[in-house]
Parts: structure tokens; sequence; C-alpha cells
């Protein structure tokens, strides 16, 4: 079966949120590809020279099966950065502790708060939200109330 991942593009900010997030899983980022470090390509516009230390790739490894991916766009290369709330990294927990530290560290400073970290009929704790990078997040933990969620015959 095929693995998730969830890839996020950033207007020139990826470093600072990849950054972030490191801390916030607690791994470690093995490296950013940047576009100064890519081979040019006759086949594609020359890399302005405002964008080459931005970021091409980063990759970090949220539990060993899941990865989280970003990149900077580049308007040169007919990039169109749009942030919007059309995409949501969805966390699904463990545990409750699990659900209440990856909220609190994630919401920091949030642009937006959809739903706070709470109780509802189909979960014992969810929690919506944009955080201050402006990436959307969904914090799950269905404890009992996991099988709520199943279709029934």
């Amino acid at each position: 079966m095929a693995k998730l991942h969830a890839y996020l593009n950033f207007n020139g900010n990826c470093e600072e949120a990849f950054d972030f997030y490191e801390k916030v899983f607690n791994t470690k980022n093995p490296g950013y590809m940047r576009y100064g470090d890519i081979p040019a390509d006759p086949q594609m516009p020359p890399i302005p020279d405002e964008a080459k230390n931005k970021i091409c790739h980063t990759a970090i490894s949220i539990n060993g099966d899941s990865m989280l991916m970003g990149a900077d766009v580049i308007p040169a290369f007919g990039q169109q950065y749009i942030q919007g709330n059309n995409s949501y990294v969805m966390l699904m927990c463990e545990s409750t502790t699990e659900a209440k530290t990856l909220y609190d560290a994630l919401s920091t400073n949030a642009k937006a708060v959809e739903m706070p970290l709470g109780e509802t009929f189909f979960a014992e704790l969810y929690s919506a939200f944009q955080d201050q990078f402006g990436i959307c997040w969904m914090v799950y933990f269905g404890g009992n109330k996991e099988e709520d969620c199943e279709s029934k015959p």
C-alpha cells in the first residue's frame, strides 16, 4: 500500500517553517536542497539570483513511516504561491497526551483556530487550525469514539 506524505509549498519561508517543525516533532532534518544547488537545465529558465538560497526540497520523518516535505515556490518557474485551506495535514495521534502536545506546539501563534482541541461526536480530541506559517492542520485522537465513524451495515 502506498504511504501518504504531506508536501507543503511556502512563499520563501520553507526553511524557517521546517526548523520549527523539526522541533515540534523532535526529529532531525537531513538537510535542505537549495535551488542554487540544482544543475542548470537548458529546458528551464535560469534560476534568479534571489531564488538561489531558497529551498527546492526538504523533508523530515515524523514517525518512520510518514514524511513531511516542502519547498519554496519560485515565480520564475511559473509557480504561484496561493495560501488557502484546500489542504490539511492530519495527525492521527495515539494518545490524548500526544494530541495535546502536538496541538499546543503547532498552534503556537496560530493565524486561525477553526476548532480548538476538544471532544467531538467523532473523536475524544480533535482540532483544526492554521499555523503561524499558514499551513492547515487537523489533530485527531479517536480514542473510544474511533469506531463511531465506521460505516454500519
